[in-house]
């Protein structure tokens, strides 16, 4: 079979670029890969190689298009990187900016930065699947993730490449989306000639269609085997219950003296938010109260980040809504800090928000003060409340690394490390696993569960996989798509 990409021995020239063995690997013609590691194995690292972002010292990677018309990479290979799946790789976007009405005159639509599919059966597949008619009018910075994934991947399989490399695929997409894009997928390999590479975190399960897997871990390319070897070796391996001590810890924690608590946490009545002719949220009526935990569901564009953006004091339009949160109506005097120290958030707009390149542990001291970014430097006394919720977590050994060079899972770990290191009354977790392997997802959900026993502690979290969601939940709501009420 031919060979589409081989390297030999790889190194990158850049130190900094290295894995800690040589790459050695083929991607041959019809193979459908999975790339499969834990959170910081050098998977993206690998494919960084693979699409020869970084020259190597020795032998370069060698390629073969031989049915295409032509021979550059950026035209045969497409790759849609983990960050991409929160839009284009823009540095003046920042937190908030989604809900700030102003900005919608200065961004694009959809249908300025859509390319052209001049295949019509593609065209009409791809708009249909993703739904993209009714986002065409939509400015870019008002999509959801979800939106944006989708908008990501069809400008991929726009340009109709020869392989598709997509980090994460199904990562914010809602469970029939999903299902109808591995259809879609299915599709397309049988009918043309596309190749898919997956970039993945250790999971349960990998698409039917996918042939081969490479493992990397410790950044290390392991050998290629086939997809039932995988299966096989996958099913015998366990992983670590929750350690105790941690659960104790975290039990025993000592009350802070602001610590405080109110029966009513949330009350939305007859809440709309609207931006031009697209209404997100029509007459919704919700009222949290304290200890309740809940769980936040919808279609891709129903509305659940903008309605927590408005929970969370980030949403201008909340002023002019009927909301009351921790028992004060909102625009009665109380400032957006006063709003804020009780709550502990994370989401995917915040995780895209964060491109300053500073050390994890002051990323993690930003919630102290509620901070995209770090403006007052933490005390030690901060810093070792820091060092214990990131212990927690168990990314000490990350604190003193640059954010921007982690890994896109050990990245939304230490954003998770900062929704908790307040100790905050509520908790709002916006697709809280985002990127994270098997293991990581097991203990993040274990220490969300032992967080929740303790005392005044509300929750809200948002997840489009029941499978994630935690013991605790005691109540849910879903929102409907087509401005319908909740």
């Amino acid at each position: 079979m031919q060979n589409i990409i081989e390297i030999v021995n790889g190194i990158p020239r850049h130190p900094l670029y290295r894995m800690n063995a040589p790459v050695n690997l083929t991607v041959k013609k019809g193979e459908h890969i999975a790339i499969v590691g834990p959170n910081g194995a050098g998977k993206s690292r690998l494919v960084d190689i693979m699409i020869g972002r970084w020259p190597l010292l020795k032998n370069e990677v060698r390629y073969n298009f031989a049915s295409s018309n032509s021979n550059l990479v950026s035209d045969n290979i497409k790759y849609i990187s983990f960050k991409d799946s929160y839009g284009d790789r823009n540095w003046n976007y920042y937190y908030q900016q989604r809900w700030n009405s102003q900005d919608m005159e200065i961004t694009p639509t959809v249908a300025d930065l859509i390319p052209e599919i001049k295949d019509y059966q593609l065209k009409n597949k791809l708009y249909r699947l993703f739904d993209i008619d009714s986002m065409l009018t939509k400015n870019i910075v008002l999509l959801s993730s979800g939106e944006l994934r989708k908008f990501q991947l069809v400008k991929a399989l726009a340009y109709n490449p020869n392989m598709l490399i997509i980090d994460n695929p199904y990562i914010g997409l809602d469970l029939q989306t999903r299902n109808m894009l591995s259809d879609l997928f299915q599709q397309m390999i049988e009918s043309t000639e596309l190749q898919l590479i997956f970039v993945l975190p250790i999971t349960d399960s990998l698409p039917s269609f996918i042939t081969h897997v490479i493992p990397v871990d410790n950044l290390i390319c392991g050998e290629k085997i086939a997809l039932n070897k995988y299966v096989t070796e996958q099913l015998n391996t366990t992983f670590s219950p929750f350690d105790k001590e941690k659960e104790r810890l975290i039990l025993e924690l000592p009350y802070k003296d602001t610590n405080f608590s109110c029966q009513q946490i949330i009350k939305f009545n007859k809440v709309n938010i609207r931006y031009g002719e697209h209404v997100i949220l029509n007459d919704i009526d919700w009222e949290v109260n304290n200890c309740e935990k809940w769980s936040l569901s919808g279609d891709n564009g129903s509305g659940k980040s903008t309605l927590l953006s408005l929970v969370c004091a980030d949403n201008p339009q909340s002023y002019a809504c009927n909301i009351s949160l921790f028992g004060h109506k909102r625009g009665s005097g109380e400032s957006i800090w006063e709003i804020k120290k009780h709550i502990g958030f994370v989401s995917p707009e915040m995780h895209r928000a964060y491109q300053k390149n500073i050390p994890a542990i002051e990323i993690v001291a930003s919630g102290l003060n509620d901070s995209v970014g770090l403006y007052k430097r933490p005390s030690l006394e901060q810093k070792s409340i820091c060092e214990w919720w990131m212990n927690i977590f168990d990314i000490l050994d990350l604190k003193d690394r640059n954010f921007l060079e982690l890994s896109s899972g050990e990245q939304r770990l230490v954003l998770l490390a900062r929704a908790f290191v307040k100790d905050p009354e509520l908790l709002i977790l916006d697709e809280p696993f985002h990127g994270l392997d098997k293991y990581r997802c097991n203990t993040v959900k274990h220490i969300i569960e032992t967080f929740c026993k303790r005392k005044n502690k509300t929750m809200i979290i948002v997840t489009h996989s029941k499978d994630e969601l935690p013991i605790c939940i005691t109540h849910s709501l879903y929102l409907k798509r087509n401005f319908n009420k909740c």
